[in-house]
């Protein structure tokens, strides 16, 4: 058990709450985290079905699972209702999922590859909030809690302009909706991690490119997914969090201080 799945944050309990992406990296670790605060989590997925599994296996009577490539429109509407279904509502929606797509320079982006990284990281994240919509209103004291990314404020790495400009629409979107959904009792708020170790980085980041990049960190290392947990718990917590809505916590261990 990790420190964060140690604390306990009473009105968390029993909230119905859907985490996309979250079978691997930081999706999972908040799924880990929401269930031992014993509330009810839709774990979403798409090609991750064993380490979906694995993490449903931890916490059988909290967490259910439900697939869907959320950069094809219409899936994410369809993972939110299968959710709400299956959780018998919606309290809090964390919308995690997102990824780079690889690392392209802006000269040689296809639009083809341009139309993807904004669906899963963008669109995706628009679509599946006004799906949810619905049951939040419904809900006391409804929460969004989006996934940005350091990059929406420093136009990310080599090759990732695109996924950078995807942070910043969700960036973007976090601070409008909050103004539009205060009125129904929602509150919109997102987590900017910076860099972190996930599949993320293991698939598009070679090791000394992180290691180059973990050195402008003044912690002096790369943080873990399990870090970026209690920013989520702490915004999905009404009772400590009930006056905070369109903020943007960022954890990245000093590298970028706004």
């Amino acid at each position: 058990m990790s420190d964060i799945q140690a604390v306990r944050i009473p009105d968390l309990m029993s909230r119905r709450v859907l985490v996309t992406g979250g079978s691997t990296g930081i999706g999972a670790e908040i799924v880990r985290g929401f269930a031992a605060q014993g509330a009810k989590v839709a774990l979403h997925y798409n090609e991750s079905r064993d380490a979906a599994r694995a993490v449903q296996a931890e916490f059988p009577e909290h967490v259910v699972a439900v697939q869907g490539d959320m950069s094809e429109t219409g899936t994410p509407t369809k993972v939110v209702r299968e959710a709400a279904r299956m959780l018998g509502g919606l309290d809090g929606l964390i919308n995690n999922a997102g990824g780079m797509l690889g690392r392209v320079p802006t000269t040689e982006v296809e639009p083809e590859h341009l139309d993807r990284v904004f669906a899963l990281n963008g669109k995706s994240v628009w679509e599946a909030t006004v799906a949810a919509y619905p049951y939040l209103k419904a809900s006391e004291n409804g929460f969004v809690v989006n996934t940005t990314s350091i990059a929406a404020r420093n136009g990310g790495g080599g090759g990732a302009v695109l996924y950078a400009a995807a942070k910043s629409f969700v960036s973007s979107l976090t601070r409008g909706q909050a103004k539009e959904f205060v009125a129904d009792g929602i509150r919109v708020n997102a987590v900017s991690p910076g860099l972190i170790q996930t599949p993320f980085h293991d698939r598009y980041t070679p090791a000394d490119v992180l290691a180059a990049q973990s050195a402008t960190v003044p912690m002096g290392r790369v943080g873990r997914p399990d870090e970026c947990v209690g920013a989520f718990l702490f915004l999905a917590s009404n009772a400590m969090a009930g006056y905070i809505t369109g903020q943007i916590i960022e954890v990245n261990g000093g590298q970028l201080m706004p």
